[in-house]
Parts: C-alpha cells; structure tokens; sequence
C-alpha cells in the first residue's frame, strides 16, 4: 500500500512524458527505472515503503534520461533534402540546390543550402550550431547581467543527456539543438544555466532567481521542453 501524497503524486504522474508504471520489490535497497519500448512505459521498481509521490519525485529527476531513452525508442530525422524538422518551433524544410550558395540560408519556411550532396548534413549541422553559439551567447549575457554575474565562456556541444552545464568558473555549456526549440524553451535553458552561476544548487534562492531572470511563462516554458525535448534529440541522427 501507498502511503501519503496519492492526490499530489497523480500530478507529478501528469509531469512525465509517458505513463509509468511503479512497482514496489520487497527487498529492493534502491530504485530503478527503465523504459518499455514496445509498451511505451516506463517502469519502475523500488523498496516496499517508497511512497508513490517519493517514486514519482525520483523518476522527474530523471527526465534527460528518460527523453534520450525515448529518442532512441523512435526513428532519428537526419538533414536530408526536403526533411521538415523545426527552426525555433517553426517546421522548416530543407532544401539542396546545387548552385546554391554552400553557406544555409534560412527564408520563408525554408532553409536553402548547395554545394555537393555529400556534404549536405555537415554544411547543416554546422549552420545549427553557428546559429545556436551566437544566439546563447547573446542570451547568457542578458541574463548574467540581471543576475549580476559573470559569464567567462558559452560552448556549444551536443550531451546525449543534459541540455546545459555550467562551471563553478563561470563557463557554460549548452546544447546546439535548443536552437530548434521555440524560443521561450531556449531561453529557459539558458537562464537556468545562468541561475546556476550564482546558486549551485536548486534550492529555493535559485529558484527565485530562475523565475526573476526568465520572468513569466517558467512553467509553461518548461512544460513546452518536456513536450518537444524528445524529438529535438532525435533530429540530426539516423
């Protein structure tokens, strides 16, 4: 039997992004959480006197693992011709033109790129991330300066887990797929990492901080990344 919090466990339930199923195992020390692809559940075991709403908690905290889990479950979308993929939240189609300039040019729901075929995924890829450092960089700014902190580095990469990192130092690292997000789930990111420059912890000063930085929408914004998280790490892969 479960013991108190059913009501708000049922509401961290509706939090991840897929049903899950909780097993308790007598004699379990710990928990465990793994994801049935062909159910499209998630399932989890833990010690007998784990309450529901404690497994729960457990399992969001596992949310980049369980995105990257959903990932691999389902087809990648590789940058090829005529591939729709979304350009900060807006479908894009990609487009090969041979005579068309080597360098992406993004117009009208459009991203025109040409040079040889072969190179068409690179010539892709490195415009994201061209695209991605500039505008996180521009963002990390804004937000160090409202939170009176100092930046030292933005580098962008691809971690097959996390969204972003940052560094006692001051150096933040995020991924070049948020350029793909819808712009309030980009800047959510980024100023969560910026939060973190100040607080190195999630406590409740950093929360304070994350909302004042980001302003209204925090939910929603992440809400919107637990929504879209999954597909955008399937982008760009085979």
């Amino acid at each position: 039997m479960w013991l108190s919090g059913r009501s708000k466990a049922e509401d961290l339930a509706a939090d991840l992004p897929v049903p899950i199923e909780i097993r308790p195992i007598r004699g379990a020390r710990r928990l465990r959480l793994r994801y049935d692809d062909v159910r499209g559940i998630l399932k989890l075991t833990c010690p007998t006197r784990t309450s529901r709403r404690a497994a729960l908690t457990w399992a969001l905290d596992q949310r980049d693992w369980i995105e990257t889990q959903l990932a691999r479950s389902l087809p990648g979308e590789p940058f090829v011709p005529n591939a729709v993929i979304p350009i900060e939240g807006q479908e894009t189609r990609l487009h090969w033109e041979p005579r068309a300039s080597r360098i992406p040019q993004l117009n009208a729901g459009e991203l025109r790129c040409g040079g040889p075929e072969a190179g068409f995924e690179r010539r892709i890829l490195a415009f994201f991330k061209r695209q991605a450092g500039e505008t996180m960089e521009r963002e990390a700014a804004e937000f160090a300066a409202k939170a009176s902190a100092k930046v030292t580095g933005v580098s962008i990469g691809d971690a097959g887990t996390r969204w972003g990192s940052c560094t006692s130092e001051g150096k933040i690292r995020l991924s070049w797929r948020l350029i793909l997000a819808p712009p309030e789930v980009r800047r959510y990111v980024v100023a969560h990492e910026v939060a973190h420059l100040v607080h190195l912890n999630h406590g409740a000063a950093f929360k304070a901080l994350e909302a004042r930085l980001f302003g209204p929408g925090l939910a929603e914004a992440k809400a919107a990344l637990r929504r879209v998280g999954p597909r955008l790490r399937r982008i760009g892969r085979r």
